[in-house]
């Protein structure tokens, strides 16, 4: 054992030492702050200290910290005390929250702490009511520095190089290995290991600190030691973090009032923490034991709380402590569920923007399958009359073409990459154009009402596509309602002051027009409700529907600028919402141009056609057609072999054909290049994506004209005649 009487002056030395400290810092420090240029007088003063030292303002953020902290810390000014000795404590708001409510009492305020692998003095001082210093000792806690705290060092290979008199003591002798003296080997950080002492074998808590050079610092806590425990718990319902402590066996042996309030934990509630919390992607027990053998501490697990008013994610930190020998867990809890709603906001528009581009890819291809099929069947038909044997069956492959070609058209709408002709609409003109084919699409046994609001604005869009939208919705709610019943299509003005936030979606201010759909059905469960905008999701049974319906009008409303929100009860019906945004642009006089009589195109053209298309079976039957009809069709399967035809100043071309989306070069830029040197050619641009998809962020071309695959014989024979007229 040491000389008690070196101990002695030891802790008289640190008693001096700690009462200078604390003097200084109650009346020389405060008088330094009061001077002009208080601040700086104080961290000047702190500067040298070899302890961690921090000023911080009344909210706990920093606003000093000294040199020996700097070197340690990750010190940035304004940031949070708490965040900054994450580093060295689990729960450092907590410590923060009790020392500082001890110093505000006019004294300060010490405490040692033992938490992760270092062994700490924390000391509060509050100097003026808006500023707190803190200083932290190493190797206070536990009287480590004193020579009474048993102290090991390890190098490489488990060699010993220095052991404590404490720790020479209980051992019996200077030990030259770690496995002379431990006999469950390995070393886990936070663990209990058992000890051959001069006593017999003996159980002590592990602490390890990595000193540099490759040596671990151990300390030894006996598990009958009060200051094995890894906080004191005098305040722990009211510390301002929700606390768990928590058996190995999963039992919930104590919770504060935050935890309480969190997961509405009753006083007859179950008391295992696994029946408050899931989604873990394991039994939850099996965490709890592994954390309580030391595995696996300090990493946040976000788990989902089973309450049933509401859906709540928690961010759950685990450590261990020791309570009369045995271990028991601290969880820290933190309300994580708006982290989760952004995480999932972004999971679910990478989801639709993914499917989205699945669902256009697809399209784009098939549209070229598409024109091919359809296309040749065209050529076959001019060969056959009606009487023909053969008329029937073309027929039916021409009818399944376009069948399949409206298909691919729900795709592009859901994937927003459909052609669309925009215009000014007033949807009580739209709707009571509709209105009829709708009354026959309901039947008899379900009516349908019609309310509308007398100052509604204007909106911007496709009216065919409208239609559509407002269609599948209709049949959607015909479809709900088995024994009958009441659509009610609503429209009014809607004005939003604020920003409305919903389903995933921030609806910015502004005017815009409400279009409810609104059913008496079935409804939809909940468990499915944010799935019905998905392609081929249908609640319908087989045969009954493709499951393409609603997600063509999410795509339609998507591409109009609007938003499309679903509310609905489980046998009390489902309401679809839609909001457009206003068209409010200024209204001009506007003359109306004189109709101009329509020229009757002559059934044989006369010219020389560039054809650039690299799909074959598409080139094969437009040249067909083309020649058919007259004209001298020039063909060429990319950009690059177009542009080398083009080179000729000899040929002479009247009309470019050409696929937009190619590889090498696209469409719009080899004209572009060709335009150079003939600017009067003019263009003809064909493409399974929209319209616009080839146009943004680039200048139209003049003199061009757009024709969406898949098109058929007659299309293109009337566009291209259309370009000499």
């Amino acid at each position: 054992m040491p000389n008690p009487t070196a101990g002695l002056g030891f802790w008289a030395a640190s008693g001096v030492f700690a009462v200078g400290f604390l003097g200084l810092a109650g009346q020389g420090a405060a008088a330094l702050w009061r001077r002009p240029g208080g601040p700086n007088a104080i961290a000047d003063w702190i500067e040298d200290d070899p302890a961690w030292c921090f000023l911080t303002d009344g909210d706990g953020h920093l606003l000093v910290a000294n040199a020996a902290a700097r070197a340690r810390f990750d010190v940035v000014p304004s940031k949070p005390l708490a965040q900054v000795l994450g580093e060295v404590f689990a729960s450092p708001e907590g410590i923060l929250h009790r020392l500082g409510l001890a110093a505000s009492r006019g004294r300060p305020a010490v405490e040692d702490v033992t938490s992760h692998a270092e062994g700490l003095r924390v000391t509060a001082r509050m100097m003026s009511p808006e500023i707190t210093l803190w200083r932290l000792e190493r190797g206070m806690a536990g009287a480590a520095a004193s020579g009474e705290q048993a102290v090991m060092t390890l190098g490489r290979n488990g060699a010993v190089l220095y052991m404590s008199a404490r720790a020479r003591a209980l051992v019996g002798h200077r030990a030259k290995r770690i496995d002379e003296v431990v006999r469950d080997l390995p070393l886990k950080p936070g663990g209990v290991h058992s000890f051959d002492t001069v006593d017999g074998t003996k159980r002590f808590l592990v602490q390890q600190a990595e000193t540099g050079a490759g040596r671990v610092e151990l300390t030894l806590f006996p598990v009958s030691d009060p200051e094995s425990d890894a906080a004191s718990y005098t305040d722990f319902d009211r510390l301002p973090v929700a606390l768990l402590k928590i058996a190995p066996d999963g039992r919930i042996l104590r919770a504060n009032r935050g935890a309480a309030k969190l997961l509405d934990i009753a006083a007859d509630a179950p008391t295992a923490i696994g029946d408050y919390v899931e989604g873990l992607g394991r039994p939850i027990k099996d965490w709890i034991a592994e954390a309580a053998d030391g595995k696996g501490l300090h990493r946040s697990e976000f788990l989902r709380l089973t309450r049933a008013d509401r859906e709540v994610f928690i961010q759950v930190t685990l450590t261990r402590t020791l309570e009369d020998g045995a271990p028991v867990l601290v969880a820290v809890l933190n309300d994580a569920t708006e982290l989760k709603t952004l995480e999932a906001q972004f999971v679910q528009s990478q989801k639709m923007q993914a499917i989205g581009q699945l669902a256009g890819g697809v399209a784009h291809d098939f549209n070229n399958l598409l024109t091919a099929i359809s296309g040749h069947c065209d050529l076959m038909l001019l060969r056959h009359d009606q009487g023909d044997p053969d008329y029937g069956d073309l027929m039916q492959i021409n009818q399944n073409a376009n069948r399949a070609a409206a298909l691919v058209g729900q795709l592009l709408a859901f994937s927003r990459k459909q052609t669309m002709r925009p215009e000014v609409l007033d949807l009580r003109d739209t709707m009571s154009d509709l209105t009829h084919l709708l009354n026959r699409l309901v039947g008899e046994r379900v009516t349908l009402s019609l309310r509308h609001d007398p100052i509604l604005p204007p909106i911007r869009g496709d009216r065919r596509q409208l239609e559509q939208v407002m269609m599948n919705l209709v049949v959607n709610a015909r479809d709900a309602m088995s024994e009958g019943g009441e659509i009610l299509i609503e429209t009014e003005r809607q004005v939003l002051r604020e920003p409305l936030t919903r389903d995933r979606a921030v609806v910015e201010p502004g005017t815009y027009v409400c279009v409810k759909v609104t059913d008496a059905g079935v409804g939809i469960p909940p468990d499915k409700l944010q799935k019905v905008f998905e392609p081929f999701f249908t609640t319908k049974r087989t045969g009954e529907g493709t499951g393409l319906g609603l997600s063509t009008v999410y795509g339609i409303v998507k591409q109009s600028g609007g938003f499309i929100f679903v509310d609905s009860v489980l046998g009390g019906g489902t309401c679809f919402t839609l909001l457009f945004p206003a068209h409010e642009a200024r209204r001009e006089a506007s003359v109306e141009p004189e109709p101009q009589a329509r020229r009757k195109l002559p059934q044989k053209g006369s010219g020389v056609v560039l054809l650039v298309e690299d799909e074959a079976p598409v080139r094969a039957f437009a040249a067909r057609a083309l020649r058919l009809r007259g004209y001298t069709v020039v063909e060429a399967e990319t950009a690059e072999d177009a542009l080398a035809l083009l080179d000729d100043a000899d040929m002479l071309v009247d009309v470019f054909v050409t696929d937009v989306v190619m590889p090498g070069m696209d469409g719009p830029t080899w004209v572009r290049k060709a335009r150079e040197k003939r600017p009067d050619v003019r263009v003809v641009f064909v493409s399974g994506y929209a319209e616009d998809m080839f146009g943004e962020g680039q200048q139209d071309i003049p003199n061009s004209t757009f024709l969406a695959k898949p098109f058929s014989l007659a299309d293109l024979t009337e566009t291209v005649h259309a370009q000499f007229a």
